[in-house]
């Protein structure tokens, strides 16, 4: 069976403090992109992990497919072992969770193909222990993210009237490191409000609170920034921590081949 999990961005990002728990309460608006992975599982006499495409880091034996299918077992007994194939074009360490997306897109590969039966309410729930962003990919609609980023809150947000460019610069941003680099603050507007109005306010008012500490660290990024806004997009950001931006433009002004040029890792939506 085959599936094609994909990537998101996040529409603003505000940490706004620490847990008792020691993870941060934050707030996001998670959007869709079609920009995906294949994952494709066969049946087989012993369980088998195999990739292709970007070089995946780290021990193959903790890839969130594998996790993702170890997890179903432990209440499915007679899960059978399965052949896993994973195509990687969703960069990795690059705020896009193209990780978490595989490992939610397993699980709900495996419900079907073997017809454990399970509710999108419980599929969130394995979700959650592979990964606070992969609840979303089960869902896989714009969402306000809360807690974690598992409270999940299906909005009505289609940017399908924009083109939307995606740029990987191929630089990877540690996830702890960037948490590490934050002040949390719940001072000021609800993300929810801000996305209600039109795309062309929400410059200055839909911010990352990881990009400032991101580009300060790494000014080769900020220049990404600068050349989508000079691109004519309509609003430009990071996404997650990092280290991919995205820029919106009105579908009649889209960049130009001269901006196109300049952008690392440039993918039209």
């Amino acid at each position: 069976m085959l599936s094609f999990p994909n990537c998101k961005i996040n529409l603003g990002l505000r940490i706004l403090r620490r847990r008792d728990d020691g993870y941060h309460q934050l707030e996001t608006v998670f959007y869709p992109l079609p920009v995906k992975d294949a994952l494709e599982t066969i049946r087989s006499e012993e369980l088998t992990f195999t990739a292709t495409g970007l070089d995946i880091p780290g021990d193959p034996s903790t890839n969130l497919c594998l996790k993702a299918w170890h997890l179903l077992k432990k209440d499915f007994p007679e899960l059978p072992p399965v052949l896993i194939h994973l195509h990687k074009h969703i960069p990795m360490g690059a705020g896009l969770g193209g990780g978490s997306a595989d490992g939610a897109f397993m699980l709900v590969l495996l419900n079907k193909q073997f017809k454990l039966g399970l509710s999108v309410e419980r599929l969130m729930d394995y979700a959650l222990q592979l990964g606070s962003d992969c609840p979303f990919f089960i869902l896989n609609k714009p969402c306000l993210g809360g807690g974690r980023g598992e409270e999940l809150h299906p909005i009505d947000l289609d940017l399908s009237s924009y083109r939307l460019a995606l740029v990987c610069p191929g630089v990877h941003i540690g996830t702890a490191w960037a948490f590490s680099q934050i002040t949390p603050s719940d001072k000021g507007r609800s993300l929810k409000d801000i996305v209600k109005e039109p795309v062309s306010a929400w410059k200055g008012q839909l911010t990352n609170d990881f990009e400032a500490p991101v580009l300060r660290s790494y000014p080769e990024l900020k220049k990404i920034k600068e050349t989508l806004y000079d691109a004519g997009a309509i609003f430009a950001s990071l996404t997650g921590s990092g280290s991919s931006f995205f820029g919106i433009f009105e579908k009649e002004n889209p960049p130009s081949e001269k901006h196109i040029a300049q952008l690392p890792g440039f993918l039209l939506t």
